[in-house]
């Protein structure tokens, strides 16, 4: 067994001290992201530049010194490579061509010809391979189809993924093609990563608690479980880690239904509840809430504790519940770091 403690979790293993890394760790609250992220003079070029995506990604592992670091890329760099035009507006996030007809669908680009594309990131997992410490996991990562389709279809976030429901409501057919056509992209997308040298991959669903009954089932669970079963068919004993976002009760079975080997929670649920209802089932992955990333103090320290002692007695990585936002102080990310690895 390898000794990577993330690894070493990822198979079921119950460790003394939880391996820690930290969604977003590569991001606008460290300022050694800041001044690369201005060297490369905008996001879409960071992402695409694999010496610049390279030198963000390693940044807080050389800061910090993470159990893993997990490639900087985005999740729309895979909708962009099947054809919709994508641009960032400042201060207000991701724009994107909509793609809402079967005619939509129809043109976008096949899985094969998404690769040219995305070579730069593929070329960043080499580099990232090569220059990582010998005992930290490298983690990929892709959008699950859900949540990709949310922006595909809307042109932009929103709370309440509005637009895709109800095109799931009014066309169900375009909508189903839509997520069979970015299933199967997700495959091949994380499948090159695996090959370049990512040993981990990870599928975020960010919208997946928006899902409800049997839509979560059709469009969060069955089509992971299909990313899943595909990429082990390639890649035998491949681990991969699933968060379905605000789940709910429906992160209950979630790794059963699709293969997963770890489900990441967010801070929506308890750790003492999930410790109760998922962690039974194997790795969970969570699930501190990000803004003690801001706040520090004793609560952070308290309420780290908290989350190691709940998840003690079964597989656990430590990470927060979302991603770490822009106004976080490096200084708590330290304390948190150093709780959980000292108590």
């Amino acid at each position: 067994m390898s000794d990577k403690t993330i690894l070493r979790a990822l198979k079921g293993e119950v460790l003394p001290t939880p391996p820690i890394w930290m969604m977003r760790q590569a991001g606008r609250y460290l300022p050694e992201y800041r001044a690369t992220r201005a060297q490369a003079g905008d996001f879409l070029s960071l992402c695409y530049t694999p010496d610049l995506a390279a030198e963000v990604t390693l940044q807080p592992i050389r800061r910090y010194g993470f159990d893993a670091a997990i490639l900087f890329a985005d999740i729309l760099l895979l909708p962009q490579a099947l054809g919709p035009k994508l641009w960032f507006e400042t201060g207000e996030g991701p724009r994107m061509e909509t793609t809402t007809t079967m005619a939509a669908v129809k043109a976008l680009k096949s899985k094969d010809l998404i690769h040219e594309t995305l070579s730069p990131v593929y070329e960043t997992v080499r580099i990232l391979s090569r220059e990582l410490p010998r005992e930290t996991t490298l983690i990929g990562f892709a959008g699950a189809p859900w949540t990709v389709a949310t922006y595909m279809i809307a042109g932009r976030g929103s709370k309440d993924q509005g637009a895709a429901h109800a095109l799931k409501s009014a066309d169900r057919e375009t909508f189903s093609a839509l997520i069979d056509v970015i299933t199967e992209a997700t495959v091949d997308y994380l499948s090159e990563q695996v090959k370049a040298g990512a040993e981990v991959v990870k599928l975020f669903d960010s919208w997946a608690g928006s899902l409800k009954g049997a839509d979560f089932e059709d469009f969060a669970v069955k089509p992971t479980a299909r990313i899943i079963a595909a990429l082990r068919a390639r890649h035998p004993g491949l681990p991969i880690i699933a968060f379905p976002r605000e789940a709910g009760q429906g992160y209950i079975g979630f790794a059963r239904k699709t293969g997963a080997d770890c489900v990441a929670l967010d801070n929506s649920v308890t750790p003492e509840w999930a410790a109760a209802h998922v962690q039974v089932s194997g790795c969970v992955q969570g699930n501190l809430a990000p803004e003690h990333m801001v706040t520090g103090g004793e609560a952070l320290v308290r309420e780290t504790r908290k989350v190691v002692e709940a998840f003690r007695n079964g597989p656990h990585i430590f990470n927060l519940g979302h991603g770490i936002t822009p106004d976080a102080d490096p200084e708590n990310v330290a304390l948190m770091v150093q709780t959980v690895r000292n108590g």
